[in-house]
C-alpha cells in the first residue's frame, strides 16, 4: 500500500451515492482514513440525518445537483439499474478529472453504458468490493467490512491505466487485502459461483419445510455459518439473480449435480466414495486464502 497515495485522499472531495450498508461503510472508512470532505446522497432523509449526526458525512443531498462539481471521486453505492439513471442526471455537473466508480455485484453492460454517460475528461472505472455482511441499511454499515476483503477492479478497453491503478490503490487504502483485475464478462461468470450461488443456497436451506420455531434449539456453528447470508436484502438480490440469470442458472445446475452425486453415494452406502467426496471438499476449502 502506498502511504503517500492514502494521505492524498484526505484532501479530496468524495460524494457517496446511496448511504446504505456499503455506502455507509465507505463513508466510515473514508473518515477513518482522515478524509475531510465527504458528501452523502440518499433519497432517505432519515438516513442522511443519522449519517450527519454520526459525523461520517459533511453535507447531505437527496438528488444529483451542482454540488457534484466539487467531487473528485463519486462512488455509486446503489442498485445496478440506478447507476446509469443517476449518471444521466449527474453528468452536467461532473467535473473534468473526476473519477466515478460503482460497487455493483453484477456488471453486464453497466461499465460500458456508464462510460458513455460521464462527460469528457472524467472517467468511470467499475469496481466490486467483496465486503458485504448480513443485514442491510446504514445501521449495519461499518468501516471494518473492508479489512482484509477482496476488491475486484473491472475495467473495459476504454479505461486508462491511471484510473485502474487509482482504484487498486484506493481499495488497499480502505483496508482490502487483495485486489483482482478482470473483465465485466468474466466477473459475472465467477460471481455467479462465489456470491450468487452461496446466497441462493443459504436462502433455500433456511426456507426448507424442516425449519420451525423449535429448530433454533438444535442449531450449532455450522448452521449459523451457512445461513448467515440468508439475512438478505431481498430487493437487491432479486435484481442480482435476474440480471445475472444465465450464469446463476448454470451454477444452480452444477450445484444440483453435486447434490445428486452426494445423494447417490449415501443411497448406495458407498462409504469410500463418500469419504473421497468429502475429502475433496476439505482440500478445496483449505485452498481458499482467508
Amino acid at each position: 500500500m502506498d502511504a503517500g497515495f492514502c494521505s492524498k485522499l484526505q484532501e479530496q472531495c468524495f460524494a457517496i451515492i446511496g448511504m446504505g450498508l456499503i455506502g455507509g461503510s465507505y463513508a466510515k472508512a473514508l473518515r477513518r482514513l482522515g478524509v475531510k470532505n465527504i458528501t452523502g446522497v440518499d433519497v432517505n432523509k432519515n438516513v442522511l440525518q443519522q449519517a450527519l449526526a454520526d459525523g461520517v458525512i459533511d453535507r447531505a443531498y437527496e438528488n444529483a445537483g451542482a454540488y457534484l462539481a466539487e467531487a473528485d471521486v463519486i462512488i455509486c453505492c446503489i442498485y445496478p439499474k440506478a447507476v446509469t439513471e443517476f449518471l444521466r442526471l449527474a453528468a452536467p455537473f461532473i467535473k473534468k478529472g473526476a473519477v466515478i466508480t460503482d460497487v455493483s455485484g453484477r456488471k453486464g453492460s453497466l461499465p460500458y453504458e456508464a462510460q458513455q454517460l460521464v462527460p469528457e475528461g472524467a472517467e468511470f472505472i467499475s469496481g466490486h468490493p467483496m465486503a458485504g455482511r448480513q443485514g442491510n441499511g446504514y445501521d449495519m454499515s461499518q468501516a471494518e467490512i473492508f479489512n482484509g476483503a477482496n476488491y475486484i477492479v473491472v475495467p473495459t478497453y476504454a479505461n486508462s491505466k491511471v484510473a485502474v491503478n487509482w482504484l487498486k490503490n484506493f481499495a488497499l487504502c480502505l483496508g482490502c487485502g487483495h485486489v483482482e483485475e478482470i473483465t465485466p464478462e468474466s466477473h459475472d461468470k465467477i460471481i455467479a459461483y462465489t456470491s450468487n450461488l452461496p446466497h441462493a443456497a443459504a436462502a433455500a436451506l433456511i426456507n426448507s419445510d424442516r425449519f420451525s420455531g423449535q429448530s433454533c434449539w438444535f442449531i450449532g456453528g455450522g448452521f449459523r455459518d451457512v445461513t448467515r447470508i440468508a439475512d438478505i436484502n431481498a430487493s437487491l438480490w432479486s435484481d442480482l439473480f435476474l440480471e445475472n440469470r444465465e450464469n446463476v442458472l448454470s451454477e444452480l445446475e452444477n450445484f444440483r449435480t453435486q447434490i445428486e452425486t452426494l445423494q447417490k453415494l449415501i443411497n448406495e452406502k458407498n462409504r469410500e466414495g463418500l469419504q473421497e467426496f468429502l475429502q475433496k471438499a476439505a482440500c478445496h476449502r483449505k485452498e481458499i486464502v482467508l
